[in-house]
C-alpha cells in the first residue's frame, strides 16, 4: 500500500504570489499512487496556519508522513509550528528546503532551527548549496533530492540564431532585484534597438511598479503581462532567446531550470545556489551580484558568439534531463518507502 502523506506549504492562488513547489509535486505524488491531503490555499496568514495545523491532528492517525515546504523567511514558523505538532504526535516529517535565506535563519534562530530540523525524519535539500550549510550546521540527517519539473512540459528549442530577446520570470520582489534586468535591458537597447525583453510576474512590494515607471520613463519597450502560468510563458519563451535572472537572493530556482529545459541560455547573478545550478561558461554564465556592467558585458559577448550559445543552451539541457520527475521520483519514492 502506498504511503499516506500530508503536505504543508503556501498553495495560494492569490495573484501576488507565484505557483510554489507544492502545487507541482503533490500532483505528480497523487499521480504516483499515493494518498496526498495539502494545506493551505488561505491568503490569511493566521487562518492559513490554523488550517495547516488541522490538517495534522484531523488526520494524525492516518498518516505515514508529513511533508514541509520550509523557506527562511517568515514561512520558516509555520514549519517549525508544523514540526512541534509532529513532534508531539510522534509523526514523521521531512523539511523540503526551499529559499537562499536559510543559513541566515538558522543562524539567526538556532535554537528553533535546532528543534525543526535535528529531530526531522530527514531535512531534503535541492542541491548541494543547502545541503552543505545543513552538514555544517550538524544536520546531518539530510540529503539531497534536486527539484524537478515535468521535462515533457518544456519542448527544446534548438535556435539557430541569437538575438537581443530577454524573458525574466520571477515575482516582482526586491530580494529578486527586478530593477537590475530593467537597468541591463536599457544598456543592451541603446546599442540594440531592435532589442526587447518581457517581465513575467506578479506584483509583490511595489517592485513591478518602480520597473514599469523608469521603463516608461526611459522610453525602453519592456512587456509586463503579469502573473502568467507555466505553461503560458513556456509557450511564449519561443519569442526570445535569453533568459536573465538579477537575484539577490537564490537557491535553485524552478524557473531557472525551466528556461534551461526550454533552450533559453541563462545569465544570472552568481548568489546562493546558482553556481551549484550553472557552471559558468559552460551551460550559462554567472556574473556578481547587482552588478549590471558585467551582465552587459557577458550579453554582448554571447551576442557576438552565436555557436557559444548553441552550445550552451544544449549543455543546459543535457544538465536539466536528469531534473526529470520520472527520474527524481525514484530517489522520492525510495525515501517515502524507508
Amino acid at each position: 500500500m502506498k504511503k499516506r502523506i500530508l503536505y504543508i506549504g503556501n498553495n495560494l492562488s492569490n495573484p501576488t504570489f507565484t505557483a510554489t513547489y507544492i502545487s507541482f509535486f503533490s500532483e505528480v505524488l497523487k499521480q504516483e499512487g499515493y494518498w496526498v491531503k495539502t494545506a493551505s490555499s488561505k491568503d490569511n496568514k493566521a487562518l492559513r496556519l490554523v488550517e495547516m495545523l488541522s490538517l495534522i491532528w484531523t488526520h494524525r492517525k492516518e498518516t505515514d508522513t508529513v511533508l514541509i515546504d520550509t523557506y527562511g523567511a517568515q514561512n520558516f514558523y509555520y514549519a517549525y509550528s508544523i514540526g512541534k505538532l509532529c513532534q508531539q504526535l510522534k509523526l514523521p516529517y521531512i523539511p523540503i528546503l526551499h529559499g537562499g535565506n536559510l543559513k541566515e535563519r538558522i543562524d539567526k534562530s538556532p535554537n528553533l532551527s535546532k528543534s525543526l530540523f535535528g529531530n526531522a525524519r530527514l531535512n531534503v535539500a535541492p542541491s548541494h548549496f543547502l545541503y552543505d550549510i545543513f552538514i555544517a550546521h550538524n544536520f546531518t540527517n539530510s540529503r539531497i533530492i534536486p527539484n524537478s519539473i515535468t521535462l515533457e512540459n518544456y519542448p527544446f528549442k534548438e535556435r539557430k540564431t541569437f538575438g537581443p530577446k530577454f524573458l525574466w520570470v520571477r515575482r516582482f520582489q526586491d530580494r529578486y532585484n527586478p530593477m537590475m534586468a530593467v537597468k541591463v535591458f536599457e544598456q543592451i537597447y541603446r546599442k540594440h534597438p531592435d532589442a526587447k525583453m518581457s517581465m513575467v510576474g506578479p506584483e509583490k512590494d511595489g517592485s513591478l511598479e518602480k520597473c514599469m515607471e523608469y521603463a516608461a520613463r526611459q522610453n525602453l519597450p519592456v512587456e509586463f503581462p503579469g502573473k502568467m502560468k507555466k505553461k503560458d510563458w513556456a509557450a511564449i519563451s519561443v519569442d526570445y532567446d535569453f533568459f536573465i535572472n538579477s537575484t539577490d537572493v537564490d537557491n535553485t530556482p524552478i524557473s531557472v531550470i525551466e528556461a534551461m529545459a526550454l533552450g533559453l541560455p541563462v545569465i544570472s547573478t552568481d548568489v546562493g545556489g546558482m553556481p551549484y545550478l550553472i557552471e559558468d561558461g559552460k551551460d550559462g554564465i554567472l556574473v556578481p551580484q547587482n552588478d549590471v556592467s558585467a551582465m552587459v558585458s557577458a550579453i554582448e559577448d554571447l551576442l557576438q558568439d552565436p555557436e557559444k550559445c548553441r552550445e550552451i543552451a544544449q549543455a543546459a539541457y543535457e544538465k536539466v534531463r536528469r531534473f526529470d520527475w520520472e527520474i527524481v521520483k525514484e530517489e522520492w519514492i525510495a525515501v517515502l518507502n524507508e
